[in-house]
């Protein structure tokens, strides 16, 4: 991830791709809206908790997020921000929806950690963090919510160390918290950062001072307070580490900046940071080798498919992130899986739920193909090479129902329902060898709720989900013979994935135990690796 990799183009260079990850309710769709406003992307952030029409965030398009507040799929967002290109992933927060959350992780370079100073590390925080670990991307830390009574700094940055098992580098220190909080001292620029109240949308003012014995200070802090920032900033120089970029960009270390999203307080210099400090695109893992961004042909995965963006069109929208090349519109690429050309002739950058043609793209960029229902998760578009990208999971679901539609008649629109929602990722869908029917799974039980909100909204289709005698899939592999005869004896238990794979749906943990005991050449999996 360092100095030896050779220098990319000025358009590759200037790109930052990331995600925004935190636990539910720690500010990330706020911060996203403000990241949106500096970038000149939008003219005014929309608050989630608005009123009416004004809470519709531009980031949360499902009806169901901009009913209950929440995000509940990934969104992706493409602006300029000084010489920089961000393209920013909005990821859910809530649990229930964190299979979408860990492949978006493989898309990106870089993550934005958002705690909240109040609640510090919590569960959530923790699981997206260990999947960042995974993949050594690096961090930044913003911890939000300083208007409000937070914890004392020392003790949130402890936090972090203890949990999360990573260095913290301060890149700014707050003064005073809660209603007394006044702003940050900039570190890494020796400035103070002053929040301005009176007005949430505009950019704080900032003081260029000469260290902290600079009498300007004294201007604009009280005495007891400057006091007490000198105190914690002496302390802090002795008992952290100064910010090393190397050890950030290895994934060892996390910068954290302290502010108030809300308030547009402390976001511009965590952007800033990401801009300056944060990685270039980087190489991208393959089957049989890594994809570096410089490289001429254009090769590109599918990370993400989101159907029915725009319901009047019935459309699905695949999420690529351009591994290589420089991309423009109306080239034929190599769909990889099928072996079949492809013209992407309206390829789109978003901006949320508004979409604009992507005339060109880079490497690093991520960009949208309509489509219907050709590109799946996984599938590698390529300029004629063969490569099947690696590291984009698939979960084995934590819960099992059967699903009926109220209308016995519309069993076939049903399916079309659940295959369009399997192939998006947003549920596991099998058929049963025996019976008819399908036993739909996810992670997580609000995604019931999702599912059973969209294809009525998207498919006029009402539906009940029922209990399942199931409580969990696995999926089996191995030598034909040995795969015939587990096939034969377990019927009851068999069923096809939406790609044709052979799940084992089990009701206990016995049942695992019992089919590894007496079949030692199957292998029985939680996760199938997605490639196409």
């Amino acid at each position: 991830m360092l100095d030896n990799r050779p220098t990319l183009p000025p358009e590759i260079a200037r790109r930052r791709t990331f995600a925004i990850i935190a636990h539910p309710d720690a500010g990330k769709t706020t911060l996203t809206e403000k990241f949106l406003l500096f970038g000149g992307a939008i003219q005014m952030a929309g608050q989630v908790r608005a009123k009416g029409e004004a809470r519709r965030t531009r980031s949360d398009f499902i009806k169901m997020e901009q009913d209950r507040g929440i995000s509940v799929s990934a969104s992706a967002m493409s602006f300029d921000y000084r010489e920089f290109r961000f393209n920013l992933v909005d990821t859910p927060g809530h649990s229930d929806f964190s299979e979408d959350t860990y492949r978006t992780l493989t898309a990106v370079d870089a993550a934005i950690m958002v705690i909240d100073g109040a609640k510090g590390v919590e569960s959530q925080t923790r699981k997206l963090f260990e999947v960042c670990r995974l993949r050594d991307l690096p961090i930044l830390t913003f911890c939000n919510k300083m208007d409000r009574e937070a914890r004392d700094t020392f003790e949130i940055i402890d936090e972090i160390q203890e949990n999360l098992a990573i260095d913290v580098a301060p890149a700014s220190w707050p003064i005073g918290s809660g209603r007394e909080f006044l702003g940050c001292y900039d570190i890494l620029n020796d400035r103070l950062e002053l929040m301005d109240r009176a007005d949430r949308n505009r950019v704080a003012e900032t003081i260029e001072i000469k260290g902290l014995d600079d009498p300007k200070l004294a201007q604009h802090v009280p005495a007891g307070m400057l006091a007490q920032l000198r105190e914690e900033l002496e302390m802090a120089r002795e008992l952290l580490p100064a910010f090393d970029r190397k050890a950030f960009l290895e994934g060892h270390m996390t910068p954290i900046w302290f502010g108030s999203a809300i308030n547009s307080f402390g976001v511009k210099e965590l952007m800033d940071g990401i801009g300056n400090y944060g990685p270039e695109p980087q190489p991208q893992p393959t089957a049989s080798r890594k994809v570096a961004p410089e490289e001429k042909p254009v090769t590109g995965v599918v990370f993400k498919v989101q159907a029915n963006m725009d319901p009047k069109h019935r459309d699905r929208v695949a999420f690529i992130r351009l591994a290589s090349g420089h991309f423009e519109r109306g080239m034929k690429l190599l769909h990889v899986r099928s072996k079949k050309p492809m013209a992407v002739s309206n390829p789109v950058l978003f901006l949320a739920a508004d979409r604009e043609l992507a005339e060109e793209a880079w490497a690093g960029d991520i960009i949208g193909i309509p489509n219907h229902g050709q590109l799946r998760i996984g599938d590698a578009l390529t300029e004629g090479e063969d490569l099947r990208f690696t590291g984009i999971p698939s979960f084995a679901p934590e819960l099992l129902r059967g699903v009926r539609a109220a209308d016995p008649m519309k069993a076939k629109h049903l399916e079309k329902a659940l295959m369009q929602f399997a192939e998006e990722g947003a549920a596991k869908v099998f058929k049963p060898m025996i019976g008819s029917g399908f036993i739909v799974g996810v992670v997580g039980a609000l995604q019931f709720d999702v599912l059973a909100s969209r294809i009525e909204q998207e498919y006029a289709l009402p539906v009940r989900f029922e209990a399942s005698q199931f409580t969990s899939a696995r999926w089996v592999a191995g030598p034909k013979a040995e795969m015939d005869k587990f096939l034969n004896v377990n019927k009851g238990h068999i069923a096809h994935d939406h790609d044709g794979d052979v799940v084992y749906l089990t009701r206990l943990q016995w049942d695992i135990d019992r089919i590894q005991r007496d079949y030692p050449e199957l292998k029985l999996t939680a996760t199938k690796e997605m490639l196409a």
